[in-house]
């Protein structure tokens, strides 16, 4: 019992506005470009103009089709962040022994969770996109 105590008293202390907070680390991860756009694919939000609405349904991808998806994504990056998603339980990597194996990616629940935030963050900047150009730019003008 004493582990789980512990656990438990750390988990009343997680605070990401102290430098040592675990929970610092998760968010410096979740907050990556990467991850955002790799959770909204997996969770289906796959149209690049539209917003995601709640009808869109998660689904398994393919290494390939997440890299065809997310332009400019270099292999070595996506297979990092894959791994690192994998590894903090927010996705699930499938290998069927296949000739060639297949290898698929799907959400967790706990994925699941962390992509419905995403999905309102991608929409948001999105719909904001031309808002915040026109402010960049009567910002450069008056700096420069």
């Amino acid at each position: 019992m004493k582990a789980a105590r512990k656990r438990a008293q750390a988990k009343v202390e997680y605070n990401a506005f102290m430098a040592a907070c675990p929970s610092r680390q998760l968010l410096d991860r979740i907050s990556d470009k990467w991850v955002v756009l790799i959770l909204c694919a997996l969770g289906g939000d796959n149209s690049s103009r539209q917003p995601a609405t709640h009808a869109d349904a998660p689904k398994a991808m393919r290494y390939s089709e997440i890299s065809r998806l997310l332009a400019g994504v270099s292999q070595k990056m996506l297979t990092q962040t894959l791994r690192s998603l994998e590894r903090d339980g927010l996705l699930t990597r499938t290998a069927t022994p296949t000739v060639p194996v297949t290898v698929s990616y799907e959400l967790t629940d706990l994925g699941l969770s962390l992509h419905h935030m995403t999905r309102g963050l991608r929409n948001w900047a999105q719909t904001h996109m031309d808002e915040v150009l026109t402010s960049r730019e009567n910002y450069d003008s008056r700096t420069t």
